[in-house]
C-alpha cells in the first residue's frame, strides 16, 4: 500500500519523501531544502507544501517538540496514534505503535464527544545507549 501512494506523489513530494526516508534522525524543512537544492527547489514554501501533503497522506510526521519531520516507518489507520520516543541526548528517534495507547486516548476523545483525526505523542528521555553512558 505505501508503494501505491508514493506512485502519485508529485515531483517535489517525492523527493522530500526520498530525503526523509534515507535521513537518520528528523529534519526541519530548511535541512530538507538544503538537500534538494541540486534538485531545482529554492524556496521553503515548496518543501512545505510538499511535506503538508505527505503529512496529509500519512507518510510523515510533524515532531512538533523538535519543530521537525520524519517519514512514517508505520502504516497508520484514521484515528491512529503515532507514538515517538526521543532521546534527549543524541537525537535518535524511533517510532512504535501501541494498541493500548491509541485504545485509550480513543476512549477519552470519545468520553469528551470529541472526533479524533490523529495524535502524534512524543516521549522525551533517554535512550538505551545514551542511558547506560550516563550511568
Amino acid at each position: 500500500m505505501m508503494a501505491e501512494r508514493t506512485r502519485k506523489l508529485t515531483r517535489n513530494q517525492g523527493l522530500v519523501h526520498d530525503v526523509l526516508d534515507r535521513a537518520g534522525g528528523p529534519l526541519s524543512a530548511y535541512a530538507i531544502l538544503d538537500q534538494l537544492r541540486g534538485e531545482g527547489l529554492r524556496a521553503p514554501l515548496q518543501v512545505y507544501r510538499a511535506l503538508e501533503k505527505l503529512l496529509e497522506f500519512g507518510l510523515a510526521h510533524r515532531l512538533e517538540s523538535l519543530n521537525a519531520y520524519v517519514a512514517c516507518s508505520h502504516r497508520h489507520r484514521p484515528g491512529g496514534i503515532a507514538v515517538f520516543a526521543i532521546c534527549d541526548d543524541c537525537g535518535e528517534v524511533s517510532e512504535f505503535q501501541d494498541e493500548q495507547v491509541r485504545d485509550r486516548l480513543a476512549e477519552q476523545a470519545e468520553s469528551r464527544r470529541f472526533t479524533l483525526d490523529h495524535a502524534t505523542v512524543e516521549l522525551h528521555g533517554l535512550c538505551r545507549d545514551c542511558a547506560e553512558d550516563a550511568a
